[in-house]
């Protein structure tokens, strides 16, 4: 019977934690380059924390805004991911993975709905209440 262990895993300890920054800067430098998305989420999120800083009247708003900022900027990377996923796997067109391509944008879709819910909500609580 084959080793059902990937040989592509870590072993742990500090080497493996090592390893995730070094895996996780790669998948930020290839979400910058390859991902017009997510450069323009990113620039959006560069507009809007100092936005949320300014806005939020306690930490726990501040970090609310800056928060549902960060979650658009998670789904996205995530659906890069599928998307990159399914290309490699095919770049003919297959109802499976045009599906999980449709998933990963709805998932986009509904993030930002969550963020511009709990924005507009703040604006207008700071517009009604002074």
């Amino acid at each position: 019977m084959p080793d059902p262990h990937s040989p592509y895993k870590s072993k742990g300890g500090v080497q493996r934690i090592v390893s995730a920054i070094g895996y996780s800067y790669k998948g930020l430098k290839a979400a910058v380059r390859y991902e017009a998305a997510f450069r323009q989420e990113l620039v959006l999120a560069v507009i809007l924390t100092p936005c949320a800083i300014f806005l939020g009247r306690n930490i726990s708003e501040i970090l609310l805004l800056i928060g549902v900022v960060l979650l658009v900027l998670v789904v996205e990377l995530i659906n890069s991911a599928i998307e990159a996923l399914a290309d490699a796997i095919s770049l003919d067109s297959h109802p499976l993975l045009g599906r999980a391509k449709d998933l990963g944008s709805a998932a986009v879709f509904v993030a930002f709905g969550a963020a511009f819910l709990v924005w507009i909500s703040l604006i207008v609580v700071r517009i009604t209440q002074g």
